[in-house]
């Protein structure tokens, strides 16, 4: 079904809102966890719908991911989903985790060009 350029505010505006409430929950709990960001192709939505949880550190990351924060982040990102009226399944097909030390040795710190590499399919 094609969403309606209202239809497509809006979800994006609870959305924005739904996981910036997660993303300083996460702040507040991870030790070198930074911030979040999300991408989606509206024509594919929301199986191309990604959130993206970004590290300072590879280390930290690590660190977080072996003590199970990431399953910590995964059900933050489905209250977030939830909160916005989204329905997926699995949410951890949706969430990826990456830092900003990677991002600044592959990709010179280019976000844009960084989450290009793995941008949602299009429908």
């Amino acid at each position: 079904m094609l969403l309606s350029k209202r239809d497509q505010a809006r979800i994006e505006r609870r959305l924005v809102a739904t996981l910036t409430e997660a993303c300083e929950t996460a702040k507040a709990e991870m030790t070198g966890f930074s911030w979040l960001t999300h991408e989606v192709d509206y024509t594919a939505f929301p199986a191309s719908l990604r959130v993206t949880w970004v590290f300072d550190t590879l280390a930290n990351k690590s660190q977080a991911l072996a003590s199970g924060q990431g399953e910590r982040m995964v059900a933050l990102t489905a209250v977030a989903f939830s909160e916005a009226d989204i329905l997926v399944s699995p949410v951890s097909a949706h969430v990826q985790f990456d830092t900003e030390e990677e991002c600044q040795r592959v990709n010179a710190g280019n976000w844009q060009q960084r989450l290009a590499r793995t941008r949602p399919a299009r429908g």
